[in-house]
């Protein structure tokens, strides 16, 4: 009797330097977002105007954002690279799952900022729902 072989993908050189160069640009694209988001944050609590929030959807803020999506979806595939996926199955899981995040995540922080420009940051301050 002959034994049956079973075909595995194996990468011949797993990307490694893709995972880690993909999470150091997703940490820096993510550290761009964060300051400028207080930046607009700050500047709108200076001003009071709802101008300053409406430019959260401007160049600015946007491309951080993306460069996130983008990296997170690049290291998610180059994980599942390592773990024997194929590229092309590996980065269309990747890429569904990051766009996907990230549109909820935005449609979350619009909801937020809207309430903050609405309510100043008392409408955000978690405390008050739970005050007997």
């Amino acid at each position: 009797m002959e034994p049956t072989s079973i075909a595995y993908y194996f990468p011949a050189n797993p990307p490694y330097f893709l995972f880690g160069a993909a999470l150091a640009a997703g940490l820096a694209c993510g550290r761009a977002f964060e300051v400028t988001l207080r930046n607009l944050v700050q500047e709108w609590q200076r001003n009071r105007s709802s101008r300053t929030l409406l430019s959260l959807r401007g160049r600015e803020i946007w491309v951080p954002y993306a460069g996130i999506t983008l990296s997170v979806g690049v290291f998610l595939s180059a994980g599942l690279e390592i773990f024997g996926f194929p590229p092309s199955l590996a980065y269309s899981v990747a890429m569904v799952l990051a766009v996907g995040s990230a549109w909820f995540v935005w449609r979350q922080l619009s909801g937020l900022l809207g309430e903050l420009e609405k309510g100043g940051s008392a409408a955000l301050d978690l405390d008050s729902f739970f005050e007997l």
